[in-house]
């Protein structure tokens, strides 16, 4: 017998499920190591690097007296050498490099304030005098122009004034002549060449600790206010990095500090960033040819340091 019953339809339904990820990026902060330490422990000293490579440490004060020694960092070795002592004692004086490849250092302190000069030749190993800066001057900041001069500005020269002149230096002739003078009274401050040939001025004290910032214009010989820091510090340092930010770290305001900061030129803005291992003040930084920042020494929470480290 024939099954005759009606056939039976079935119907299926498909329904497709969508995942969205969202995928998100996270940005390392950059983080300091140890280096090899130097000879002596010195705060008050300078650092510069040469047209080599290597970096150039000079005098300062250990705690007990003001030095005149100094010596090279390798970045190759990570390791220090010696060198011929400067022609004076000094402290809180500035070292910058010139376009010939010498290293002129003015200024700073030894038991009395000084206007003194000298330069430094890495080829011949030797320290000469030149021309004697305007005014005596200690805690003042220094800076190469694309021109070939020298800004030096501000200082702390006695127990209540603190200036807010500037003058260049003119290598060609070994002589010193005055320019625009800063918006603010500040000495302990830091000073970086920007890429746009503009000088930043950060920080400093003037009975206060400062977070205030101005850049000097080398074609207009004036200052202009810039964006405040994220802290008051002075006794710290600034490094200008490959990509044009500005790298500020260490200093002291109230306590010393280990905690670091960048400045953004084309936004004119500050971030904080990785904070160094051991808290600085009076040390010295410097951008090394592989984008590195070194920082050498300064004040601990009680004493001096040899120690250095990267950024």
């Amino acid at each position: 017998m024939i099954n005759c019953a009606e056939p039976t339809t079935t119907s299926t339904s498909t329904t497709t499920s969508t995942t969205k990820t969202k995928s998100t990026t996270t940005t390392e902060i950059p983080k300091w190591t140890m280096t090899g330490n130097m000879s002596i422990a010195r705060r008050h000293h300078t650092a510069t690097i040469l047209i080599n490579g290597f970096v150039l440490v000079t005098a300062g004060y250990n705690g007990f007296t003001h030095l005149k020694s100094a010596e090279f960092y390798n970045p190759s070795t990570d390791t220090w050498t010696t060198t011929a002592n400067l022609s004076i004692a000094r402290s809180y004086h500035t070292a910058s490099i010139l376009a010939d490849g010498s290293v002129l250092v003015a200024g700073g302190y030894n038991g009395t304030y000084l206007n003194s000069a000298e330069l430094y030749n890495p080829t011949s190993d030797t320290w000469t005098m030149t021309g004697s800066m305007n005014a005596t001057r200690e805690y003042h900041t220094v800076s190469p122009l694309e021109d070939g001069s020298v800004l030096l500005a501000g200082a702390f020269t006695n127990s209540i004034i603190n200036q807010n002149s500037a003058e260049l230096y003119i290598p060609s002739i070994g002589t010193w002549r005055s320019t625009g003078d800063m918006r603010y009274h500040r000495s302990g401050q830091t000073v970086s060449t920007l890429l746009s040939g503009f000088v930043l001025v950060a920080g400093g004290s003037n009975k206060i600790d400062l977070d205030s910032a101005e850049l000097y214009s080398p074609f207009t010989s004036t200052w202009t206010p810039t964006g405040r820091m994220t802290v008051e510090r002075y006794d710290h340092t600034a490094s200008t990095l490959r990509n044009g930010y500005v790298l500020v770290s260490g200093g002291y305001n109230s306590k010393i500090l280990n905690s670091a900061e960048l400045y953004n030129p084309t936004s004119d803005t500050w971030i904080t960033t990785g904070s160094m291992n051991a808290v600085r003040q009076y040390h010295t930084a410097s951008t090394l040819a592989n984008g590195k920042v070194l920082v050498t020494g300064g004040m601990g929470s009680s004493t001096a340091l040899n120690s250095a480290e990267l950024y």
